[in-house]
Order: structure tokens, then sequence, then C-alpha cells
């Protein structure tokens, strides 16, 4: 009996180290299972952080080229508004030789057998120039006024006495505004 019962001390002592290597593999099991769950962890957390990166950098270049689009639109309309505002400007431009003729013609001497074709110059005269103005054209008025260089254009100087000076004595040309814009400057005289 004796020997039964070291059998089965001998028998419980390697049952009893078998649970303890069974519990201790686990224990390092679950450490390592713990370990490489932390490390998935860790992993994710760097795909995470960086996928919010990626994201914030194409949300900032989505707003970038919304605001360059915007800006190009913006640009656009601008650029559009200036070709309508001016689109007669190549043909006042052309018109204006012809306008300067027709003033010089009509300030021919007239006698009775041309009167009736100077009236009818000075008609068709005023129909352009009712044309020009309908489109925005303006002459710009410089005889007596202060002289500007950004409407007048000084190609003569005189001394008057009676004039003061920098003020604009008489006009060699007439200039035109088209709007807002000088189409040409007036050609001038100005008192020094």
């Amino acid at each position: 009996m004796e020997e039964q019962n070291r059998d089965t001390t001998q028998t419980t002592e390697k049952d009893e180290e078998n649970i303890t290597e069974v519990i201790d593999n686990t224990e390092q099991d679950g450490e390592q299972q713990m370990g490489s769950d932390e490390s998935k962890m860790e992993s994710l957390k760097a795909e995470v952080d960086q996928l919010k990166q990626e994201k914030d950098e194409l949300h900032q270049r989505v707003l970038r080229t919304q605001a360059e689009f915007d800006n190009f639109k913006k640009r656009s309309q601008k650029e559009k508004e200036a070709e309508r505002k001016y689109k007669a400007e190549d043909i006042v431009n052309e018109l204006l030789p012809a306008i300067d003729n027709f003033e010089r013609a009509l300030q021919a001497d007239v006698n009775d057998a041309s009167e009736g074709f100077v009236d009818g110059i000075s008609m068709v005269y005023r129909q352009l120039k009712d044309a020009l103005k309908a489109h925005g054209v303006e002459e710009i008025e410089c005889v007596g006024e202060t002289f500007d260089p950004t409407v007048h254009h000084a190609v003569m100087q005189v001394e008057e006495e009676d004039t003061e000076s920098n003020t604009v004595t008489e006009e060699l040309q007439k200039g035109y505004m088209l709007k807002d814009k000088v189409i040409r400057p007036a050609m001038v005289k100005v008192n020094k």
C-alpha cells in the first residue's frame, strides 16, 4: 500500500507539475496574445492616424481647388463684363478719323450751290454722333479746363496773360471716352 501511496503521490506531483506547466504555458500564451493584440492595436492606431492625415490633406486640396475655381469664375465674369462694356471700342477707333473728316468738311465755306450737300453731310454727321453716344462714346470737354494728362495730350504751350497757368486754351483734335475709358485723348494747347 505504501507503494500505491507512493505511486499516487508521484502521480499527483506529476499532475501538479503538468498543471503548473499548462498554467505557465497558458499565461505565456495569454501574454503573447495580449502582446500581439497590443501590437495590432498600435498598428491599427497608426493606420487610423495616417488615414486621418490623408483625409485632412485631401480635404485641404478640395478646399483649395474649390477656391481656385471660384476665383476663376469671378475673373471670367469680370473679363466678360469688361468685354461687353468696351465691345464698341474697336469700331469707335475706326470711325473717329471719319468723324474728324466730317467736322473738317463742315468747317469749309458754304455757298448757295453746295448748301444742300453740306446739309446732307451735317445730317450724316449727327447720325454718326448719335449712334456713338448711344454706345457710351462721349467727347472730352477741354477748352477752359485744367490740363489733365489722363484725358489731354498737350502738343503746344502758349503764354496768355488773361488765362490761368496750366489751363487748356485751344482744342486741336477732339478726344473721346467710351464709358469711363479714354479712347483718344484730346490734342490741346496749354497755357504755361
